[in-house]
């Protein structure tokens, strides 16, 4: 029961990656994981999880940048496409490293309680098992950690298509059938969109009063107040930390919104009216309408006073959901990942571009 509670947890937290992930490649940005925060500067990411010990575990390595190889990954619209694309990878892979953190703290309790009862040449016995156990976790994990991802990011894609594509058009499709005056382009798809938009606010509320997942979205609270701090040029301590704001405009909420709202303006031009071609139109124009949903972000984040800064406030509203004010302790797993991040990109030689 408490692995199949820990999977659940670990599949809800990779259903939340665009939410809680800011896929920027030239800033400082993170994510919240479990019990942590992994933070990325442009060549390196770093990832700190507290266990329930209190123990802080950390883990840095270089990053390489995609556009710095391929000059046409740096293209304004598919820049957003690669990125987020490369952000969900990375994201993926500090999750199961945080997900790997929890289980072997689990491994350990159990091995803790059996010393209870347990005689010395026992308790010996328990701790070499355990270790060869942890052992041919980690080999296992390395050996499948490929398919794994893929099999995770399928059910993650496939979640993402049936709630927030198909279900709303079968619905709006239905209410056009019982009323024919709902099939105009413009009211059709405002209908699509309505549908799409209370469909993804109950997904994001619902799972936050999971107490698992409060702690993800307090983690990613103290990820967005680090980020501040350190944007601003303050000391990266709790104290400096914790003044700053938890609602941050490059959230990956933010552009999970931002796609919302844009793709009704696209779907409103396409001509298609059949069920089948308007679906498959849905699920082609979804790279395109995250590149524009990325680069607004992107010119809103420079220019909080424009009129792309306008659309992305609902994007701002909806992190009062997403993030959480942080514990001190929190903070400073946040300021621990930047710490290590930071130290790896002065060790590469790296430049921060500060927006």
């Amino acid at each position: 029961m408490r692995k199949l509670k820990n999977y659940l947890r670990f599949l809800a937290a990779v259903q939340l990656l665009p939410a809680l992930e800011s896929g920027e490649e030239t800033l400082v940005g993170g994510q919240a994981v479990l019990e942590g925060v992994m933070m990325r500067s442009p060549h390196a990411w770093a990832i700190a999880c507290r266990k329930p010990s209190g123990e802080v575990v950390t883990m840095s390595e270089p990053l390489e940048r995609p556009s710095e190889k391929h000059k046409w990954m740096a293209w304004p619209i598919v820049r957003g496409v690669m990125t987020l694309g490369y952000a969900m990878n990375l994201g993926y892979r500090a999750l199961r490293f945080s997900a790997n953190v929890a289980i072997e703290d689990m491994m350990q309790e159990d091995v803790q309680k059996s010393r209870i009862e347990a005689t010395a040449p026992v308790v010996a016995q328990l701790q070499s098992r355990a270790e060869d156990s942890r052992t041919r976790s980690r080999e296992k994990a390395a050996t499948l950690s490929n398919w794994l991802a893929a099999v995770n990011i399928l059910i993650s894609l496939a979640f993402f298509i049936f709630m927030y594509k198909y279900l709303p058009l079968l619905a709006a499709t239905e209410l056009k059938k019982m009323n024919p005056a709902l099939g105009g382009r413009i009211v059709f798809n405002l209908i699509d969109g309505g549908i799409r938009l209370l469909l993804f606010l109950l997904f994001i509320w619902g799972v936050s009063l999971w107490k698992d997942i409060r702690r993800v979205y307090q983690y990613h609270g103290a990820e967005h107040k680090t980020v501040f701090a350190f944007e601003n040029g303050d000391p990266l301590n709790t104290a400096a930390v914790q003044k700053y704001s938890t609602y941050h405009p490059r959230c990956g909420t933010s552009f999970l919104m931002t796609v919302m709202l844009i793709s009704i303006g696209f779907y409103m031009l396409v001509p298609f009216t059949t069920f089948w071609a308007r679906f498959a139109s849905r699920i082609a124009l979804l790279p395109v309408i995250a590149g524009v949903s990325y680069e607004i972000i992107r010119f809103a984040a420079k220019h909080r006073g424009s009129l792309f800064a306008l659309m992305t406030a609902p994007g701002l509203w909806l992190q009062r959901i997403t993030t959480k004010p942080p514990s001190d302790e929190q903070a400073q797993c946040a300021i621990d990942a930047l710490d290590h991040a930071m130290s790896l990109e002065k060790e590469r030689g790296g430049e921060l571009v500060i927006a």
